[in-house]
């Protein structure tokens, strides 16, 4: 009988204590996920309809593994799990939800209830009119009338052209005191939006696993 080759359990090794020259905070746990795509943690999530949908994908994205989200779902569904971790922090988001003017008070309600988002850009014919931020919905009780008449209108808004910073915007953004800015070409269309929070993400996990644009990894189950 031939050997192949040898392999070792976990009581087949002993590991002798002893002084390291090497903290724990200077180790590296980086691995490759596939050829192209790195993680700073090796930790990879079972695609099971038990276990990953985007609020677990989110919390191993935060320290840099991966989670695949279950194909028990429609494709519609599943887009919606990637979309909401994709969302979750992007430094700057490329695809925010925008509102038009002639939106209700009660239709944006309905929508930042669904989507767990406090302010949107309202757009006119592709380009900015104005702004409606989770202050100007707070005590509103005039539900039926377009947003037009309590958002932030456009002369009145601070905004960065696209290629600002994420440092440069976090500089605006605490001199102005605001929670959120609008990243806007020439002809004032929308072409992102810096907030806060993500900054603040970002600052509270410096490994987590990000993409080309920022955002949160994430994977989906197919076939």
């Amino acid at each position: 009988m031939r050997l192949l080759g040898k392999a070792l359990t976990f009581d087949d090794v002993l590991l002798v204590p002893a002084y390291s020259q090497v903290l724990p905070k200077d180790t590296s746990l980086a691995t490759r996920f596939s050829r192209n795509i790195s993680l700073n943690l090796p930790l990879v999530s079972a695609a099971m309809d038990t276990v990953t949908e985007a609020r677990l994908a989110i919390a191993i994205a935060q320290e840099g593994g991966v989670g695949i989200v279950h194909k028990n779902l429609t494709a519609a569904e599943q887009a919606a799990q990637v979309a909401k971790v994709k969302r979750y922090e992007s430094g700057v988001l490329r695809d925010p939800v925008v509102i038009t003017p002639t939106h209700t008070v009660r239709q944006v309600m309905d929508l930042s209830n669904q989507l767990g988002v406090s302010g949107f850009p309202v757009c006119d014919g592709g380009k900015v009119v104005g702004i409606v931020t989770g202050r100007d919905l707070r005590f509103e009780t005039r539900y039926d009338i377009p947003v037009s008449q309590i958002m932030t209108p456009r002369e009145k808004l601070v905004t960065v052209p696209d290629g600002t910073t994420l440092a440069e915007g976090k500089a605006l953004l605490n001199k102005h005191k605001l929670e959120r800015l609008l990243v806007v070409n020439d002809a004032f269309e929308l072409k992102g939006l810096i907030t806060v929070k993500d900054i603040t993400k970002q600052t509270s996990f410096p490994n987590a696993a990000r993409d080309a644009q920022g955002k949160r990894r994430v994977g989906a189950a197919v076939g």
